[in-house]
């Protein structure tokens, strides 16, 4: 019986989660997919929470079961939030597959450099995305022109740095290769260049 209810009640959450996000998309500003996603997810977990803690139906679990449930689908909502509309939002490789179908199914190997710079960047607004999304999580600010870290964005990239080092595969394959090309990828980078702040 408890299963059942259950069950039930996590397929209303999920059914809750999918309309508000849809409705917040359809008719509502969005700052980040990502943030906006997990909103929607964490309204959802409310509203359904309070419908276990308010409903008889429910008397059927204890506090800790609906607690427990609570903490289920917040980790449901976060998971999806990142699962689905972020990764359709940001993933490289969902445009390579789309990019394929637009093209009538085939693009040359050594034409994707092309497409990615010329293409994908300007399709896909790359570079107002990434600069508003950082801007929102506070890891970066504009000021006359110039983009500069924060503290925690130092922070952000020390980290990403120390894992990309030390904790990221250093076999990894690359088409028809393995190695540690992504281990440290400004490994190669051109030191003199002109777009530095002053």
């Amino acid at each position: 019986m408890k299963n059942a209810r259950f069950l039930a009640a996590s397929l209303v959450f999920l059914s809750l989660t999918c309309l508000i996000y849809w409705i917040h998309a359809a008719f509502f500003r969005v700052d980040v997919v990502f943030y906006s996603a997990l909103f929607d997810g964490v309204l959802a977990v409310v509203i359904a929470g309070l419908a276990i803690w308010r409903l008889h139906v429910f008397a059927i679990f204890g506090s800790f079961e609906k607690l427990q449930m609570v903490l289920i689908w917040l980790l449901t909502a976060y998971g999806l939030a990142i699962s689905v509309p972020t990764v359709l939002d940001r993933s490289l490789s969902f445009y390579v597959l789309e990019k394929l179908q637009q093209r009538g199914g085939g693009i040359q190997q050594s034409r994707f450099a092309e497409v990615f710079t010329q293409e994908y960047l300007k399709e896909h607004r790359l570079v107002d995305v990434r600069l508003t999304e950082q801007l929102q999580s506070g890891t970066i600010r504009i000021e006359n022109g110039c983009v500069h870290l924060t503290p925690i964005g130092d922070r952000l990239a020390s980290f990403s740095r120390f894992f990309r080092a030390h904790l990221l595969s250093k076999q990894r394959l690359l088409l028809d290769s393995y190695g540690d090309d992504l281990v440290d990828p400004f490994r190669h980078s051109n030191t003199a260049v002109d777009y530095l702040c002053r």
